[in-house]
């Protein structure tokens, strides 16, 4: 249990040194750990840039379809707006994965993925039991509640008739 749980800490360590970018090959193991947490924290003014720049970028796709045709006859084709649009979507995207908190988003799914593979995950049969379990549960909850409903209306109905 020691061993696997060392290989995977390893593995973690490394994840975060690649999402970091200071990572080659050969020195794996020199690079410390850095929490997503610690990543996300630091900004600069590339970040201020960048988070300007993705914003600008989603609020000119979202004015494309409407104002861009007035100003450009070629974007009277539907298929160039959407190419636009598209464009500006993943010009969006490539920004804020360029900042800080964007590397530390990659150092959360690559930790998300190192503890999924942790995960026990139930047989078939378990899933099927559980499922029944479930659904006996909802029926008979849903029976009890169907009990009170009629029990006050018929108690209401005592007093308004």
């Amino acid at each position: 249990m020691s061993n696997n749980q060392d290989n995977l800490e390893t593995k973690l360590s490394d994840a975060k040194a690649v999402a970091n970018g200071m990572l080659s090959k050969n020195k794996r193991q020199n690079v410390s750990n850095t929490s997503a947490v610690e990543v996300a924290k630091t900004g600069s003014a590339k970040d201020i840039i960048l988070w300007l720049l993705a914003i600008a970028a989603l609020i000119a796709a979202t004015l494309v379809n409407q104002y861009l045709p007035g100003y450009w006859q070629a974007a009277n084709d539907l298929w160039t707006r959407i190419g636009i649009i598209v464009a500006l979507i993943v010009f969006a995207f490539v920004c804020l994965v360029m900042t800080h908190q964007g590397r530390a988003f990659k150092i959360l799914l690559k930790d998300a993925v190192v503890e999924l593979r942790r995960v026990t995950w139930p047989s078939k049969d378990e899933t099927v039991q559980y499922t029944w379990q479930v659904i006996v549960v909802i029926a008979i909850v849903g029976f009890f509640i169907w009990l009170l409903d009629n029990f006050f209306n018929w108690f209401v109905g005592l007093f308004i008739g």
